[in-house]
């Protein structure tokens, strides 16, 4: 997988890089950052590129290197996740607890092993548990010399006041499509133009989302739902074609972690592209992407106001239902029966 290495190399978070670029110039690090915008934008990737900065040891002696050289011992350690100064704290089951804030506490009071600096990164702090976040906050203030510590938060989670007073805030910016387009094919060369393009449509500017959208085949699954609604004749039809549907989006969307493991539910995922695809279709009636030339093929009365409102009734529905549990197989049917029948009523009366 072909990863942007150094900071430099990112697409985009200009604002991030430039500051990067004058706290190297100076030698003047801060000791708390805060990277904070949407997932799946780099915020960890860019943590581990200013970390290789930082202790690149291919510039000069005493000095910080503004981009890191990539083939010192320290990159090609950092680079093959094996560094012994760069720690990563990830939540466990889905928040960082107290007992992981005080191991890092104590393990930082040492000085780093090899290098000038260590650098601990504690992932999605915004999932922090109360009396972690309380732990963490004598450390953030003051941490021990040689240690920076970087945070990454969701921009749309809240994150404790007090955490954010102690520690620079540095945004990170969703992706322009063409940018994210450049990321997708940097990791996935193999992949054609056509599905690489519609992964950045539908990612929000996120490569890191475009990534599980390709991942779980959604785009596939979309774009044969698309084809499948559109083209639904009668509601005896509608039974046939759908319900194995139904019961594909249920299965395909419950997926093991790529890293931890555990089994995530990305069906709501799945029902905003839905909900996105079905406002302003960019599919046809065979299931290719749309263009200028080649404008959706929907019933005639599909893309009225008042069908693309009923449309989102049915799926903020279904989110409401799962939200409270409800059977995810049986909650896929009942949706594509009901956006079936919203594209086409004449054919269900």
């Amino acid at each position: 997988m072909d990863e942007p290495f150094c900071y430099t190399s990112f697409l985009g978070q200009e604002r991030a890089k430039n500051m990067a670029r004058r706290a190297l110039g100076h030698g003047r690090m801060p000791h708390a950052l805060l990277f904070r915008g949407p997932a799946g934008v780099g915020k960890r990737l860019f943590a581990r590129g200013l970390a290789a900065a930082l202790n690149c040891r291919g510039g000069q002696p005493g000095q910080f290197a503004l981009t890191a050289c990539g083939s010192c011992s320290s990159c090609k350690k950092l680079r093959s996740g094996n560094h012994p100064d760069f720690l990563v704290i990830q939540p466990e089951k889905d928040a960082i607890k107290i007992g992981q804030v005080r191991e890092m506490s104590r393990a930082i009071t040492y000085p780093p092993y090899e290098s000038t600096y260590r650098v601990v990164l504690l992932e999605d702090v915004h999932a922090m548990q109360a009396a972690a976040a309380n732990s963490l906050l004598k450390t953030l203030e003051e941490p021990p010399a040689g240690n920076i510590l970087i945070l990454t938060a969701e921009a749309s989670r809240e994150v404790l006041p007090t955490i954010l007073s102690r520690c620079q805030v540095v945004p990170f910016l969703p992706l322009t499509e063409d940018e994210t387009l450049t990321a997708i094919k940097r990791v996935l060369p193999e992949l054609d133009d056509d599905t690489a393009r519609l992964l950045a449509r539908f990612s929000d500017g996120s490569p890191g989302k475009a990534l599980l959208l390709h991942r779980l085949n959604m785009i596939d699954l979309l774009q044969r739902l698309v084809t499948a609604l559109a083209g639904t004749a009668s509601a005896a039809e509608a039974v046939l074609t759908l319900l194995p549907l139904a019961q594909e989006m249920s299965e395909q969307t419950l997926a093991s972690g790529e890293e931890k493991g555990e089994r995530q539910d990305h069906l709501p995922l799945f029902l905003d592209l839905l909900r996105t695809a079905l406002a302003a279709p960019l599919f046809t009636a065979d299931g290719a992407a749309t263009s200028p030339d080649s404008p959706p093929d929907w019933p005639a009365d599909a893309g009225s106001a008042q069908t693309v409102s009923g449309r989102f009734r049915h799926i903020d529905a279904a989110l409401g239902q799962l939200a409270r549990n409800c059977n995810r197989v049986f909650v896929c049917e009942m949706l594509l029966l009901h956006l079936a029948a919203s594209a086409a009523p004449a054919h269900f009366s």
